[in-house]
């Protein structure tokens, strides 16, 4: 298995008044501690802007950077997305990354509500996904589309409407997906060959549901801690993975266990992510962090 971490699972994120945001220098050096090889990048400014200098920083604490998470616009027909996210695949190439995984931004700055969308909106948003998807050729990037709380595509209907009506590759996000009410193992059973990327995440079932009636919003969820190490929530992780086996994926796995730090916050993020770590070595039968040739 191909083993990334994330800063999410260290409470780095994008979102303003998110929480306590680490410095990047314990962030990395805990990686590196627990063994991890390759990381995603994490919100903007985390890491330095310049490829060649995030490539150094990362390489001084024995990893590489393999994708990115990157929220974009791509339903209003008054922006055009494209210069934005040409110029994310021009550093994630100049970076040697591999993986650009677009979210479909509300254009707000949460997570915690998004607008109906109208059928003006999701032909914009098609035509968007098809002109990044030929732009990316240029670049020698696979791009996929991140299902995500909170954004235009959260929910079954949406998620099946991208896969009927676009040729762009999923990344498959074990928590969002099931969280917006897809079941993630069956779209691994009924589209496998749509996912190029997977986020790894465990979930505690009763305060995704909260979140699905609206009971109870995203933000507060992930205070409550509505992710959990893998192999200690909701999720069928075990199945995903055999079932991915089975239809020959050989992406990433890229480790997250979104969570929101306080100022007086006791929480060990490292000790959860050595605890997925573990439970992905089970899985496996001997050690999943593989450095690819």
């Amino acid at each position: 298995m191909k083993t990334a971490g994330a800063p999410i699972s260290w409470g780095v994120c994008e979102v303003p008044g998110w929480g306590v945001q680490l410095e990047r220098d314990q962030v990395l050096a805990e990686m590196r501690e627990l063994g991890l090889t390759a990381t995603e990048l994490g919100p903007p400014g985390f890491l330095p802007p310049s490829p060649s200098r995030c490539r150094s920083m990362l390489a001084e604490y024995g990893l590489r950077a393999v994708g990115g998470f990157v929220p974009v616009v791509l339903h209003d027909p008054h922006h055009d997305p494209l210069p934005e996210v040409r110029a994310a695949m021009g550093a994630f190439r100049d970076g040697g990354l591999e993986v650009i995984v677009l979210a479909a931004s509300t254009g707000g700055e949460s997570y915690d509500t998004k607008p109906a969308l109208e059928a003006g909106g999701w032909k914009t948003l098609m035509a968007n996904l098809a002109r990044i998807l030929k732009n990316a050729k240029e670049f020698g990037l696979m791009v996929t589309l991140h299902p995500h709380v909170g954004t235009m595509v959260e929910n079954p209907g949406e998620v099946e409407r991208v896969l009927d009506g676009s040729a762009v590759p999923l990344c498959l996000d074990t928590g969002h997906l099931l969280i917006g009410g897809t079941d993630p193992g069956d779209l691994v059973a009924r589209a496998a060959e749509r996912i190029a990327h997977v986020h790894l995440k465990d979930v505690d079932a009763e305060l995704a549901a909260l979140v699905g009636s609206g009971e109870l919003t995203y933000t507060k969820a992930v205070k409550k801690g509505l992710y959990r190490p893998l192999g200690q929530g909701d999720v069928d992780v075990s199945g995903i993975v055999t079932g991915l086996t089975a239809a020959g994926y050989d992406g990433w796995y890229v480790m997250e266990q979104d969570v929101v730090l306080g100022a007086e916050d006791d929480a060990d993020p490292k000790e959860n992510v050595r605890a997925s770590l573990s439970y992905l070595k089970g899985l496996a039968g001997a050690p999943p962090l593989e450095r690819p040739a």
